[in-house]
């Protein structure tokens, strides 16, 4: 004996009773006797031979029952939910309902997936835009690439020009006196990158090697250190050494040396068509992103805020997965950037909820087409699973529930189905 009844108190509550005769609830008192009888000093006893009828009338007869309550809830839980049908969305509350000479009653309160509705979903219309590939952007791709195969030459008969990296002494004052963190040697710079104080960069390019010469800036107003914001200071410098750039020329034998082809018109084929597919699947993304935020939108569902709260924890628990894989982790990352993990949790809301209601839509679409999913199907999802992992089939199969794979399946078809029924207009 298990499942009992089911109820429902609230809408998307329920609260399900079960339990078992009084034999059973007294074979699991027993149990926790043996258990703990060696721990309890019960004068007149060795450690572990006190009866269980003496220790009962000795610290009360419902000293065993709370363990054995809370025992009895892993055997006997699974089996009266699965015989409820229900499918809980959160974590189930447990309570004492009765225990008498008929058995234990216990009752288990959890929130269920909400009722939904959705309409107009084979109806959608959303832009779809590919723009063209021009020969400037096949260009520029490919000046990126030249530039990343550059090589540094040293120059020592010129002075430094926009575009050369520098290695640099300076010695920075503010109203005369040195400040923290505006001295340095063998400073690299590249001149032009923009990463030193605006005008910096500018005054170094025109001096050569070993000249020594003074920059004067004015810090921004809103310069991280406070003390020297809006300040007018004066940087004594030097420079060691000046590196240029040599772009390589784009020629057959700098293509051989960078890909599989042997000509420049080959290369450029393929870049072309490399940036014409990076543009077809931005264009295919942005169109799914819209085709989600319609499904969202005509989602009709009240749906229990802790559904929202687990997909917020599986979305952090995947976070620190990908940091950790980094060498970090979720609480490093906190630590670092100073939030608190309920600021972090805020951050993940919008997409666990946007989540949440996109799944509960595809599952409604799903069940209003009919969706049906094959064994052959399941067994090839299984497959590609152990694949993407490096893991055998069926260690996959034993930590994933055939029917999750195939809920899985029904959800991934209905959004093909309305990926297939929408209008994609240029507008």
């Amino acid at each position: 004996m298990s499942f009992k009844s089911v109820k429902e108190p609230e809408k998307n509550v329920r609260v399900i009773e079960f339990g078992c005769d009084r034999k059973t609830f007294d074979e699991a008192v027993t149990a926790v006797y043996r258990r703990k009888a060696p721990k309890l000093t019960v004068p007149g006893f060795r450690p572990g031979k006190a009866p269980q009828h003496f220790i009962e009338k000795m610290y009360g007869s419902g000293i065993f029952y709370e363990d054995a309550v809370n025992d009895m809830i892993p055997a006997l839980y699974p089996d009266a939910l699965k015989e409820s049908g229900l499918t809980p969305v959160s974590q189930p509350e447990f309570d004492l309902v009765e225990l008498n000479d008929e058995g234990l009653t216990l009752s288990a309160k959890f929130f269920i997936k909400p009722e939904v509705k959705i309409e107009g979903y084979k109806e959608l219309s959303v832009k779809k835009v590919v723009n063209e590939v021009t020969d400037e952007a096949v260009d520029s791709e490919i000046k990126t690439v030249r530039e990343r195969n550059a090589r540094s030459i040293e120059i020592t008969d010129r002075p430094a020009k926009t575009g050369d990296t520098v290695k640099l002494d300076y010695s920075g004052t503010v109203d005369g006196e040195l400040f923290d963190g505006g001295t340095a040697e063998d400073q690299t710079l590249e001149l032009g990158s923009g990463h030193f104080i605006p005008g910096f960069e500018d005054q170094v390019a025109g001096h050569s090697i070993d000249e020594e010469f003074d920059v004067n800036v004015t810090f921004p107003e809103d310069y991280g250190a406070k003390e020297l914001a809006g300040k007018a200071a004066v940087f004594k410098c030097k420079i060691r050494a000046i590196n240029e750039k040599e772009i390589p020329e784009l020629d057959d034998d700098f293509v051989a040396d960078v890909s599989e082809f042997n000509t420049v018109d080959e290369y450029k084929a393929d870049v072309r068509a490399k940036l014409e597919k990076r543009e077809a699947d931005r264009a295919d993304n942005e169109a799914k992103d819209a085709i989600i935020d319609k499904l969202t939108e005509a989602l009709d569902a009240d749906i229990p805020a802790c559904m929202f709260d687990n997909e917020v924890n599986a979305e952090l628990q995947s976070y620190d997965g990908r940091l950790r894989s980094q060498g970090l982790s979720l609480d490093m990352y906190i630590k670092y950037t100073g939030l608190t993990l309920d600021q972090m949790k805020e951050q993940f809301r919008p997409s666990a909820e946007r989540q949440v209601k996109l799944r509960l839509a595809l599952e409604k679409i799903a069940e209003l087409e009919k969706v049906e999913v094959s064994d052959e199907e399941v067994d090839a999802e299984y497959e590609d699973i152990a694949k993407s992992y490096n893991m055998k089939a069926e260690d996959v199969k034993a930590r994933i529930e055939a029917e999750d794979v195939k809920a899985d399946l029904k959800v991934k078809k209905a959004m093909e189905l309305v990926e297939a029924s929408t209008t994609y207009t240029a507008e």
